[in-house]
Parts: C-alpha cells; sequence; structure tokens
C-alpha cells in the first residue's frame, strides 16, 4: 500500500465511504429488479400471457 502520509485516514475513509455506496446502489438495484420481475409475472398471469 503507498505511503499515504498525514492523509492516509481521508483517503481509506473515503475509500469506505465510496464502497459503502456501491454496494448499497447494487443491492437497491437488486431489490427493483426483484420487485419488477415479481410485477410483470402478477401481470403477466392476470392477463393470461
Amino acid at each position: 500500500m503507498p505511503d499515504l502520509g498525514k492523509y492516509a485516514d481521508t483517503v481509506i475513509l473515503a475509500y469506505i465511504v465510496s464502497f459503502v455506496f456501491l454496494i448499497g446502489l447494487v443491492g437497491l438495484t437488486w431489490l427493483q429488479s426483484r420487485r419488477a420481475k415479481r410485477i410483470l409475472a402478477t401481470e403477466e398471469t392476470r392477463n393470461g400471457k
């Protein structure tokens, strides 16, 4: 790992925040996908397709 000097804490915190944000975004996208698939399946069943 490179020597970040006095900015090490700030840089590491920025990486952690970015990682948490990306994981949250992926999780939210996954949940929305599941919801959309469930709604689509319900509508297809209701309409006989």
